[in-house]
């Protein structure tokens, strides 16, 4: 931006830049052009700044009678005070200006840190679920991954198959398993020979027609009972309730 365009847009900002200039600036502030208004908005800092920085100091009555008369005005008390009150009235309007300015600048960068937080929540969610699918895809890929079914001769569901890899875990493939009642969750228990207490192999729901996949990973004997109860929504330390179902090699 030149030195010529600087001065003409301070002028415009202060309400005295004069004809055929103002009409340009004008033309160009309503056709949208974004140099203008970036250089109407720093003019109007600049003006601002340069207004609260200098103090307002009262001129020589000299001086006041001299200007007054060059421009054929009697001098009157309130002449200059009407001067000051429009250097105020105008730093009012600048101030609010930039203050709405930055404000509307403000919502922007919430509005974008917002998105961005959003974004990498998502992104995290997505690989985690990529890593989880990736988990399970090795575990059923694994030529040591056993398999045995329950449910199949009971009379009540539910049914399904658990699979089960000393090295990487445990995955329970269950259907006909009615969602868990407002707060309380399934929760997947690991029972060994050795009556140590049961571990916990983690919380799951099932969906809305009654299916649920749940993987558990670590080691895991092979000799192991898996058992499902349902229990409070924040889990337990043991079992509380007596096991849906119970299976294992």
């Amino acid at each position: 931006m030149s030195n010529d365009d600087d001065l003409l847009y301070e002028l415009y900002a202060l309400g005295v830049l004069e004809e055929p200039e103002r009409s340009r600036v004008e033309e160009l502030l309503r056709s949208g052009d974004r140099g203008a208004q970036e250089k109407l908005k720093r003019a109007m800092e600049t003006n601002a700044m340069l207004l609260g920085a200098t103090p307002l100091v009262d001129p020589p009555k000299s001086l006041r009678t001299r200007v007054l008369g060059s421009v054929g005005v009697v001098e009157r008390n309130w002449g200059w005070v009407g001067l000051v009150g429009a250097m105020a009235a105008a730093l009012g309007v600048v101030t609010i200006y930039l203050g709405t300015q930055l404000q509307e600048r403000d919502g922007q960068l919430t509005a974008a840190r917002a998105d961005m937080q959003r974004t990498l929540r998502q992104a995290a969610e997505t690989n985690a679920e990529l890593t989880r699918a990736r988990q399970v895809l090795s575990f059923l890929n694994a030529p040591e991954t056993r398999m045995v079914t329950f449910g199949p001769r009971d009379p009540k569901p539910p049914k399904g198959r658990i699979l089960l890899n000393a090295n990487r875990g445990v995955l329970l493939i269950a259907g006909n398993l009615p969602p868990a009642p407002a707060g309380r969750i399934y929760q997947m228990w690991i029972i060994k020979k050795d009556r140590t207490p049961p571990q916990s192999g983690g919380l799951f729901q099932t969906d809305a027609s009654g299916n649920a996949v749940h993987f558990q990973g670590g080691p895991v004997p092979l000799d192991a009972t898996i058992a499902v109860t349902l229990e409070p929504e924040a889990g337990s330390t043991g079992p509380t309730t007596q096991p849906l179902f119970a299976a294992g090699l």
